[in-house]
């Protein structure tokens, strides 16, 4: 893997994961496990958390795709690894832990997820935006991770969305149910969350869970719906038909254009939206923006010169943000 010069670091080894540079100032994170289908194993969570807290860290960065080799963005959780987890584990049912030789209890089992939540990304609050490039099955947690991204691409027909988790007796614990009831409301959220059912990527963007909906035909042309900047609406797909080259594609387009932007105010203006995702009132979450964030990038040298720029006519030039 060729690293870009401008890199301070080069990015951990993470399980079954590919990173890549496509375009200046973004990051390309693919999940590689396309046999079965992306479902993430214990192990890459915590690696994959050490990769977004990384890019993070990084100053020349400043957009993340994330994506998935093969049929399928992330079919969840590795069910057979945690089958194998329950089998060796004392069961819930239990009324105490069983006491060691020594007489003491047995140590809990160590935490499926790190903090940062499934993929390293579900329940991550994060100081960069991640935009999701989705085909084929957006299951469970592979759902959850697309709940919490900043924009959400997905290829038609193939991508399907789906919280699964009751249907086997399990929930999605990784931090989708309150977010999506924020995002769509109880009722919808409702539906998902207690039925199962699989929803198309149309669905998903009338509910306000998908920004672009990329329309893959037959033969690998494709469209987009949802005023997307990937392309011009009429490339060449990949011929595969499942819309992965097509969804990554227009995925890259919004990172390349968040890219193009400065990243002080990129992070500033996502910081302020996570106080309303986090039920902050506006009248205190404002307060809080300008007291705290704004207050460290006003009279900065990107905000200079972003209206030095607007005033003499040209493209601005800008700085690494030191945020």
């Amino acid at each position: 893997m060729s690293l870009p010069s401008t890199l301070t670091t080069p990015p951990p080894d993470v399980l079954h994961t590919l990173v890549s540079f496509p375009a200046p100032h973004v990051v390309l994170v693919t999940l590689n496990r396309p046999t079965q289908l992306n479902c993430i194993p214990q192990p890459q969570h915590f690696a994959l958390e050490r990769l977004w807290d990384w890019y993070d860290a990084e100053p020349s960065l400043r957009c993340a795709v994330l994506a998935g080799a093969g049929r399928a963005f992330c079919a969840g959780a590795d069910l057979k690894e945690w089958d194998t987890i329950n089998n060796s584990s004392t069961p819930s049912s239990s009324p105490s832990p069983s006491p060691s030789p020594s007489g003491k209890a047995h140590a809990k089992p160590p935490p499926r997820f790190p903090r940062s939540g499934f993929g390293g990304l579900s329940n991550r609050p994060g100081l960069k935006p991640v935009i999701a490039a989705v085909h084929g099955a957006c299951f469970g947690g592979g759902m959850e991770m697309a709940v919490n991204c900043d924009l959400v691409v997905a290829a038609a027909p193939s991508a399907q969305f789906a919280l699964p988790e009751v249907t086997i007796g399990v929930i999605a614990l990784a931090g989708a149910l309150p977010r999506l009831a924020r995002c769509v409301g109880r009722q919808r959220a409702a539906e998902m969350a207690l039925s199962g059912r699989r929803y198309s990527a149309g669905e998903m963007r009338e509910w306000g869970l998908v920004n672009e909906v990329v329309e893959v035909k037959k033969g690998g042309s494709s469209s987009s719906g949802g005023g997307g900047v990937g392309g011009d609406g009429n490339g060449n797909g990949d011929g595969n038909g499942n819309g992965a080259e097509e969804a990554l594609e227009a995925a890259l387009g919004w990172a390349r254009k968040i890219a193009g932007n400065s990243p002080d105010a990129v992070i500033v203006s996502r910081e302020g939206l996570k106080l309303g995702w986090e039920s902050v009132g506006p009248e205190l979450g404002t307060d809080i923006l300008l007291k705290g964030w704004y207050h460290r990038i006003d009279k900065g040298e990107n905000m200079v010169e972003g209206v030095k720029s607007f005033v003499e006519r040209r493209k601005p030039v800008w700085k690494d943000s030191k945020l």
